[in-house]
């Protein structure tokens, strides 16, 4: 099977790869969802309450920094070097990722074709004026008053850089997903439930345009049966193989 993915790849002028929590699982990071997954430990704060409530506020960087020393200890596995390696021989155009922990960009792939729609939990940003703050230093005041940080500039409400439920998605990198995705021939599905919409409707609207659609799961999902080609295999060793990896 790691042939045909090859082959398909081999044929196509301009894949867009479209990856969810299972590439991811694979370098030691919990997923969500699952039974076992994040959310049955912690469950999400929705993004008015963390507006609303300074107590809200500080629960939510208890938690972010309590997950952070699992995600800290994770390295990008053989599937992220698969992606980054097509990425550099210009079979990819772009990643399209909903996943927040940055392997992507610790893989080589650049950061301009790598498109976040969930955000990215390695840094931080103020909602007030944008400004970037680094975990080291929210980790710091954390850690020093027990509260949640304000803005070293404006005095704005300080947000790890992932959106929430409740938050509105990121206009700027939808609109690139979805140019990226009218660009493809082959729009490639990794480690994604495929349930999770609006980023789930990416994989639909290739196929629409006319796009090949592949979808490399462990586990079935809802939109396998409109796929060309679907792989139910281990992420890493099925992408490793797909791209000849040592």
């Amino acid at each position: 099977m790691s042939q045909e993915l090859k082959r398909a790849i081999e044929e196509s002028y301009r894949v867009v790869v479209f990856t969810g929590a299972g590439i991811s699982t694979e370098s030691g990071i919990p997923d969500f969802r699952s039974p076992t997954g994040l959310w049955k430990k912690y469950a999400p704060i929705d993004f008015q309450e963390f507006m609303a409530s300074a107590d809200m506020r500080a629960e939510a960087w208890r938690r972010k920094f309590e997950m952070d020393k699992t995600m800290a200890k994770a390295a990008p596995n053989k599937g992220h070097m698969a992606i980054a390696k097509w990425v550099g021989e210009g079979k990819v155009s772009h990643v399209i990722t909903q996943n927040v922990d940055g392997l992507h960009h610790v893989s080589g792939v650049p950061e301009d074709k790598i498109i976040e729609l969930h955000g990215n939990a390695t840094y931080a940003t103020c909602l007030g004026c944008g400004l970037r703050h680094e975990l080291d230093e929210v980790r710091a005041l954390f850690e020093t008053s027990g509260a949640a940080p304000d803005c070293r500039d404006c005095g704005g409400i300080v947000k790890s850089a992932t959106i929430s439920f409740g938050q509105a998605m990121p206009e700027k990198e939808m609109e690139r997903a979805h140019e990226a995705t009218l660009g493809c021939d082959l729009f490639l599905a990794i480690g994604s439930s495929l349930q999770v919409f609006p980023a789930a409707g990416f994989p639909i609207l290739a196929k629409r345009n006319g796009a090949r659609l592949i979808i490399l799961n462990r586990e079935e999902t809802d939109m396998d049966e409109i796929a060309d080609l679907v792989l139910h295999e281990e992420i890493g060793p099925t992408l490793r193989t797909a791209a000849m990896l040592n």
